[in-house]
């Protein structure tokens, strides 16, 4: 029976961010819709803890032996460490040099921000991040991507030998419309204020944070609070100090950190309008769970979160915290239209799911790994 291994180290990564979220919902759909003889794995590196890599429907996780920073290490290298499995999916630039004799290896590149925008990276992040996907396109048997907008920036920044497949996200079934009693259990104890505007995803520089807060202080700019949901990474971004800056009330910007999917749930289904302003993003996976929910959408002209919109949305400029002022303010102020954007953001939506996202991924593992079976022989 031929076996997929997906790596699913960024589960345990001090910060998980979205790539996390996509690599569970992405084994969960593929582990429900496996073609007839196939199983579906997990494999992490050593941790004295594995279980939060533990995802129902699929095997595993299986441990290596190496930690996580020295895995990195050896694959960064190209050490010819193969995790196991017939064909691996690595949902992350973390991934085996090449595949095994008669083996298939498709990698995930998220977006191409170490080209495009490498001052919201670090100086490290920047190097691995781009000797790993270059390699990837160079080595693996395909590339997933997903939005047409990474495909075309990584043929321009790193062309490759690879075959690149444009494959979407979903919405995760947890972010359905809670119950009466799960909101106002959540809503009590986040003290969460009756309108609000929302913001999610990892508290980093490129997310545009800065100019969200900025927009806020703007003249006509809606005065409701701001709730941002997410680990705080890199950067030293500080909202208290950047609402300060802008001469906000305290309290005004609240940084909830990362929260649960429930809670995740609650926020969405309560928000006046989801905002994302970042300066870059391979697909914008709140935007699509902001649009599901009905719930408004503020976002910035970064060609894939244009893309993933599809016109549901408000899009502004990049970097404008006036433009983003009064696209706020008509939302909030205009019930009708944002009657009409919530409408057309459930079917926009409904053209994304995990269960196509892995059929798709499923059909090209099984062209990967029939390819190579068939030139071993």
């Amino acid at each position: 029976m031929p076996e997929l291994v997906v790596v699913a180290e960024q589960l345990l990564a001090p910060v998980p961010g979205g790539t996390a979220r996509y690599t569970r919902e992405l084994v969960r759909a593929l582990a429900s819709t496996a073609p007839v003889g196939w199983e579906v794995s997990t494999v992490v590196a050593r941790h004295a803890d594995p279980s939060a890599a533990i995802i129902p429907g699929a095997n595993g996780p299986r441990v290596l032996g190496l930690p996580r920073r020295a895995l990195t290490a050896a694959w960064e290298r190209g050490l010819p460490l193969w995790p196991g499995g017939d064909s691996v999916h690595a949902p992350t630039p973390l991934a085996p040099a090449r595949a095994k004799r008669g083996r298939s290896l498709v990698v995930t590149v998220h977006d191409t921000v170490p080209w495009t925008h490498p001052e919201t990276l670090t100086r490290r992040g920047v190097g691995w991040h781009r000797r790993m996907i270059t390699r990837a396109v160079d080595r693996a048997d395909a590339i997933v991507v997903p939005t047409a907008a990474v495909a075309a920036d990584l043929a321009r920044f790193a062309p490759g030998s690879s075959q690149v497949h444009v494959i979407g996200e979903g919405v995760s079934a947890s972010l359905g419309e809670p119950d009466q009693s799960t909101q106002d259990a959540v809503a009590h104890r986040l003290d969460l204020p009756k309108r609000y505007l929302l913001a999610v995803g990892t508290v980093e520089p490129r997310k545009g944070l800065d100019v969200l807060v900025k927009a806020l202080a703007e003249e006509g700019a809606p005065e409701m609070p701001l709730l941002v949901a997410g680990a705080r990474g890199w950067g030293g971004v500080d909202l208290a100090a950047l609402g300060r800056a802008a001469g906000l009330d305290a309290g005004r910007v609240r940084h909830l950190g990362a929260v649960s999917d429930a809670d995740l749930g609650v926020l969405l289904h309560g928000a006046a309008a989801l905002v994302a302003p970042s300066q870059a993003e391979g697909f914008g996976l709140p935007v699509l769970e902001a649009m599901a929910a009905g719930v408004p959408v503020v976002h910035s002209d970064a060609p894939a979160l244009v893309e993933v919109a599809g016109g549901a949305g408000i899009t502004v400029r990049r970097g404008d915290p006036g433009a983003l002022a009064r696209a706020l303010r008509t939302v909030v102020s205009d019930p009708g239209r944002a009657t009409a954007m919530a409408e057309a953001g459930r079917l926009r939506a409904r053209e994304y799911s995990w269960a196509n996202a892995a059929r798709l991924a499923w059909g090209v593992h099984q062209r990967c790994y029939a390819t190579v079976r068939a030139d071993e022989r």
